[in-house]
């Protein structure tokens, strides 16, 4: 009894702090949910009629389902990944990486490390992207209604991404993830109102045009090597929109024990996905059914929708708003990385270690750190200007899809359970997850390859 009651202790900490000398987590189911909803449903909602579009009635909606039967499945894997060597007892893994080290070793490390910050990087990219897109058809929009919709209403959008990285600049000054409970509430309503909006958008086209359009094979292409290109890449915008392992365990270590934290995570996973898979099938759908052929590229940004402009622009103007979360939510792990792994190397430095108070006029008195500052207001500015050289939102998000899936959410979450729990080789189960594991790889060549070919396409044009 009293080793159990010590194993207590041990795992759930005492007092104001847990077991690992921190302060006490607060994070709940609800939070998780938001978190994961804000990471999710983000700028890769927009792409998925075209990508249905693409693949047609029976690829494009099988396509998502199984991508979110594969999201639950990683997730699970990874949730009992938190802790080590006992999923609910053990010490705790604060990152993805940490788990990649405690698991399969430094080498690996490496791979996940450089893998995983490619893709938040990328994630923050697209998210610039997106947003001077959505500001852009906001003017658009206003000038079809006053002009016509034969109107040459053009506008760049530099300007407007110049002007998200001056926000991101600001929003930077915000600590780290566990501060961001509010942003990612804010960022979740966002997303369900404009989703909502699309969705309905879609259902009113569709009613107004008396059928459904599209075809069991989607689009017709030239040829059939253009077809298979357009298919390939639609496969990796779908995977974009799904799986969020990078950040899985980051939100997992903002939870609150008992009950365990990789349960609770389990269950965040299941409405979350749950919740997103019903929105992607629903815009995907009913975008497609809505607009057959002629299914833009962003729903709610390539003119597929001209009226009501007003909703049109509150549509964007939602999707802005969440993006000014979102790229925070992909962010933050950067900068938390970044800071600890200086201040480890560089443990005497005042730049480095040293806080300052700053009290501004109207505002209240915060903490200021000098390397945190120009950490990350260099890492706003570069993924600002990679948006601006590579504004290809499709193409973009492809590639991105590819990069992640495979690699980030099943190679490293599967070996890490196989370790983990200690399954042998050949076993039923090993069997399995290999099988799965290759099938996804296969997957992510397939779309990485399509999606570079149209970013070099359109770099071309």
């Amino acid at each position: 009894m009293a080793a159990k009651n010590s194993l207590q202790i041990t795992r759930t900490g005492t007092g104001a702090y847990d077991d690992d000398g921190r302060a006490k987590r607060t994070g709940t189911l609800r939070g998780a949910v938001a978190h994961i909803i804000t990471a999710v449903i983000g700028s890769g909602v927009l792409s998925l009629a075209w990508s249905t579009s693409q693949l047609g009635w029976i690829g494009g909606p099988v396509a998502l389902l199984c991508c979110a039967i594969v999201t639950y499945v990683s997730s699970f894997l990874l949730s009992d990944c938190y802790r080590n060597p006992d999923s609910v007892t053990g010490k705790r893994n604060y990152s993805y990486t940490d788990a990649v080290r405690v698991n399969l070793g430094q080498k690996r490390t490496w791979l996940a490390a450089f893998l995983q910050f490619l893709i938040l990087y990328g994630t923050s990219t697209a998210y610039v992207i997106t947003t001077a897109t959505s500001l852009s058809a906001i003017l658009k929009s206003n000038c079809y209604h006053k002009e016509g919709h034969e109107a040459p209403c053009k506008y760049g959008g530099t300007l407007f991404m110049v002007l998200f990285g001056l926000v991101q600049i600001v929003m930077s000054f915000i600590p780290d993830l566990h501060s961001m409970a509010w942003v990612s509430v804010i960022a979740a309503l966002m997303s369900f109102t404009y989703s909502f909006i699309g969705l309905g958008l879609g259902i009113a086209t569709v009613i107004e045009n008396g059928r459904i359009q599209g075809g069991l094979t989607g689009v017709p292409a030239a040829n059939i090597a253009a077809k298979f290109w357009l298919i390939f890449q639609a496969l990796g915008d779908i995977t974009f929109s799904y799986p969020y392992s990078v950040l899985l365990l980051e939100i997992q270590d903002t939870l609150e024990s008992p009950p365990p934290e990789n349960q609770t995570m389990k269950k965040a996973s299941m409405v979350a996905i749950f919740i997103t898979t019903f929105f992607y099938l629903c815009c995907g759908c009913f975008g497609y059914a809505a607009f057959g052929n002629a299914t833009p590229g962003n729903l709610l940004t390539g003119f597929g929708f001209y009226e009501p402009y007003w909703l049109v622009d509150l549509a964007n103007v939602c999707i802005i708003v969440h993006l000014v979360g979102g790229y925070q939510i992909y962010s933050q792990p950067i900068y938390s990385e970044a800071e600890r792994w200086f201040s480890r190397r560089f443990p005497n430095s005042g730049f480095v270690n040293n806080f300052y108070k700053v009290k501004l006029p109207l505002i209240a008195g915060f903490q200021i750190n000098l390397f945190r500052f120009c950490f990350r207001t260099l890492y706003v500015i570069s993924t600002t200007g990679l948006g601006i050289l590579f504004p290809y939102f499709n193409q973009v998000l492809g590639v991105l899809g590819a990069i992640n899936f495979w690699p980030l959410a099943i190679y490293f979450p599967v070996e890490m359970y196989f370790v983990q729990k200690k399954i042998p080789a050949w076993s039923r189960k090993w069997i399995v997850l290999r099988t799965f594991s290759f099938a996804c790889f296969l997957v992510t060549v397939m779309g990485l390859v399509a999606s570079i070919e149209g970013i070099i396409r359109e770099k071309l044009k």
